[in-house]
């Protein structure tokens, strides 16, 4: 008589679909490796959207030979398991870099300016350099490698997912730093995005020095004609 199938156990189940969701995820890195590229760069930005600090990238060169569970886009992941995985990610790659740009700046040259000089100086801190550089949306010219501009390259990318939880982790240290300094507007909970509680201090204080004077929500509604 036939043996009755053993079905998996729970945590035998989650360590496949692990795998497996880590296995696609490498999927644009297996195919640049096929086509001969060795050293890959994932490139990511974390700020751009928010009302104050920096927009800061970062860039990193992921060792092909170590896959960390759990490194997927930074935005589905919370503050605890962004700060692990970003010690992991730090630990095994062959190079990473994270390279911030003021308020200052952003207001200067311009938000999408300001994100291509960060990702342009994160890369160039790479050491060694990288054969070709994945980056989240974003196309770059003058880098002197190939570049693969992705649409959501946080979430169909490894390289990028680990850039993307660099750059949120140092971000998110640097806007905890600045609450430190300027504490009624709640740095250190939002992170300087457009949250009622953030309105309600620009309201009430104005804007601070490491506010992006050219985001309409930042300056009074008087000043914005």
């Amino acid at each position: 008589m036939p043996r009755a199938a053993t079905p998996a156990t729970p945590a035998l189940e989650d360590l496949f679909a692990e795998a497996y969701r880590l296995r696609l995820l490498r999927g644009v890195e297996d195919l640049l490796a096929c086509c001969g590229f060795g050293r890959i760069a994932g490139v990511d930005e974390a700020g751009r959207g928010s009302l104050a600090g920096p927009v800061v990238a970062a860039a990193v060169i992921v060792d092909p030979r170590s896959v960390i569970p759990g490194v997927d886009d930074s935005k589905c992941l919370d503050g605890p398991a962004r700060e692990r995985l970003a010690a992991a990610i730090r630990a095994s790659a062959v190079s990473w870099a994270v390279v911030p740009v003021a308020p200052e700046v952003i207001d200067r040259i311009n938000i999408l300016e300001a994100t291509r000089q960060a990702m342009r100086l994160a890369l160039a801190r790479l050491t060694p350099s990288p054969d070709i550089a994945v980056i989240d949306a974003v196309a770059l010219s003058g880098l002197g490698i190939p570049f693969l501009p992705l649409v959501r390259g946080d979430a169909v990318s490894y390289a990028v997912a680990c850039a993307s939880i660099l750059a949120k982790v140092e971000r998110d240290r640097m806007m905890v730093e600045l609450h430190g300094q300027y504490p009624h507007y709640g740095f250190a909970s939002h992170k300087g995005y457009s949250v009622p509680e953030h309105l309600r201090a620009l309201e009430t204080y104005g804007p601070c020095p490491e506010h992006r004077l050219t985001y309409a929500p930042v300056l009074p509604r008087e000043a914005r004609c």
